[in-house]
This record gives structure tokens, C-alpha cells and sequence, in this order.
């Protein structure tokens, strides 16, 4: 009988541990090794040592892409703050607010192409919402995808807005874990809203904010899919984030050693922010002990 169970259970963990074999474990392995090669993905690879990660601190390319990522990082933070608040505002006892959190969730369960495709709409110069409503100002908008100085922010206000809905639903869910005692017991020592958010609701929603934060770091270091449908980089490389330029070594143009070695020094990065991020998780998140 015991034989016979454990049959089964390796036949039913045999498939996904073979896809993960198959298409992570393995292509780890071979970028690792292709990433000390040059290989065009036409003729055998040939060893190269150290060059493409030598190339990796002296293409200027590179370096653009990074402080691009850097500075599309601000969104992080920003999103944050105003997914706390639309939570805030959304655990109230009003009417329809059921409605209301299922529409600010709507983009986390929708395409990324089809709200690139929205935003780039938005942004359109000529006949796009934003330019238009700017115009009832008497503003005059900007070229936000075609303007180096003016794509940043836009793909951060894009960005922020796609990221809400599910910060939002991760706040409201820290937010009706907070024991109503609490609140009482501040409120009779006399501690004002502010102070009741400042003592009592926001200890409490840290390791919320540290999960969020986690996952948007990392989220934010492989800023892809919107550049490569709305910008494609440009204009004038304003746009090219570290991940899509990887993307761009790798399948524009087939210098799959060079993009392997962007691909694990990325790695690295991630998990040493990471790492550092769990280390300072130490000094302010706080877990309630029962």
C-alpha cells in the first residue's frame, strides 16, 4: 500500500517537476554558460571569458537603460502611498463600494496589451483624453510618448495606475485585520485620526507594505511589456529600461551571450535588493504576536 502511494504521488508531481526541468532549471544552466560566449544563435557559440560583462559597465546603452529603470523606480514608491489611501477610503461602510473596488481592480485582471494600447490612446498628442483635457485648462499638452523629456512620467502614471488595484486589495485585506480594539482603546486615551493611523493602523499594515514593496522592486526592475508595446524604447533611448534592452541584445540582435550576462547580473541585482530589503525589514515591520 505504501509502495503503491508513493507511485502515485511521483506520477503526480512527475509533470511539473519535469517542466520545471525542461524549461527553467535547464535554460538557467545554458544562459550561465552562454553568458561566458558569443554565439549569434546561427554558428556554434565560441568562448569569450569575461568581455560581456566587462561590456555590461562600459555600454553607454546600458547604463542609459539603467538609469531609466532607476528613475521609473519613483513610481514605486507614489503607487504605494495612493493604493493605502484608496484603501483607506474604500473600507468604509458606503454605498456601492463593492462596485467601486471591483473597478480599480480591473486592470490587475486585465491584458497588458489592451491597456498599453488604452494609455497610448491617452497619451496620443492630437486626439488622445489626457491632451484633451488638458485643453479645457487652456493647457497645451505635450508629445508624452514622443518627447524624451515627457515619456518618463507618463509610463510612471500608467504605471502607478495599473498597480493600485492590487495593492489596494492587499491593504484592504491588512486593513479589516486590525483588531477594533485597538481603535477603541486609542480613542479613549484620546489619540486623534491622524495619531490612530500613525500609532495603531500603520504598525499593523508593515508587513503589508513590505510584501508590496518586495514584489514592486522586483516588478520594477524588469519593466517590459508596456515599452515594448507603446515606445519601443524610444525616443532617443528615454524609454529603454534594462530589461527590454536585454530583450533587444538577445532577439534583435542575436547577441544571446552578450543578453545572458545582462540576464544573471540582473539576477544578482534582484536578489541582493531583495536580500538587503529583508535585513531592513528587521528595524520596521511589525508582526502582532498573539
Amino acid at each position: 500500500m505504501a509502495r503503491r502511494e508513493a507511485y502515485w504521488g511521483y506520477l503526480f508531481v512527475a509533470p511539473p517537476l519535469l517542466g520545471f526541468l525542461i524549461f527553467g532549471f535547464v535554460p538557467i544552466i545554458m544562459s550561465l554558460v552562454l553568458a561566458f560566449t558569443r554565439w549569434d544563435m546561427f554558428r556554434p557559440p565560441k568562448f569569450a571569458g569575461l568581455s560581456n560583462f566587462e561590456r555590461i559597465g562600459s555600454d553607454p546603452i546600458v547604463l542609459q537603460s539603467v538609469a531609466n529603470t532607476l528613475v521609473l523606480f519613483l513610481g514605486v514608491p507614489i503607487g504605494i502611498a495612493l493604493s493605502l489611501w484608496l484603501a483607506m477610503a474604500l473600507n468604509r461602510k458606503i454605498r456601492g463600494v463593492n462596485f467601486y473596488r471591483a473597478i480599480y481592480y480591473l486592470p490587475a485582471v486585465s491584458s497588458i496589451v489592451a491597456i498599453s494600447l488604452l494609455w497610448q490612446w491617452i497619451f496620443n498628442p492630437e486626439k488622445g483624453l489626457l491632451n484633451m483635457y488638458l485643453l479645457n485648462f487652456g493647457i497645451v499638452g505635450p508629445e508624452w510618448l514622443q518627447n524624451p523629456a515627457w515619456v518618463k512620467p507618463a509610463l510612471i502614471l500608467m504605471g502607478v495606475w495599473g498597480g493600485m488595484g492590487p495593492n489596494m486589495i492587499l491593504y484592504l485585506a491588512g486593513l479589516q485585520g486590525v483588531p477594533q480594539s485597538l481603535y477603541e482603546a486609542a480613542a479613549i486615551d484620546g489619540a486623534r485620526p491622524w495619531q490612530q493611523f500613525l500609532f495603531v493602523t500603520w504598525p499593523m499594515l508593515t508587513p503589508t507594505t513590505f510584501f508590496i514593496t518586495v514584489m514592486s522592486v522586483i516588478g520594477a526592475l524588469q519593466y517590459f511589456g508596456q515599452i515594448y508595446i507603446m515606445t519601443q524604447g524610444g525616443p532617443q533611448y528615454a524609454s529603454t529600461t534594462y530589461m527590454f534592452y536585454l530583450w533587444q541584445q538577445a532577439f534583435t540582435y542575436y547577441r544571446m551571450g552578450f543578453a545572458s550576462a545582462m540576464a544573471w547580473a540582473l539576477g544578482i541585482v534582484i536578489i541582493a535588493v531583495t536580500i538587503v530589503q529583508f535585513r531592513l525589514a528587521r528595524r520596521w515591520v511589525y508582526y502582532e504576536t498573539v
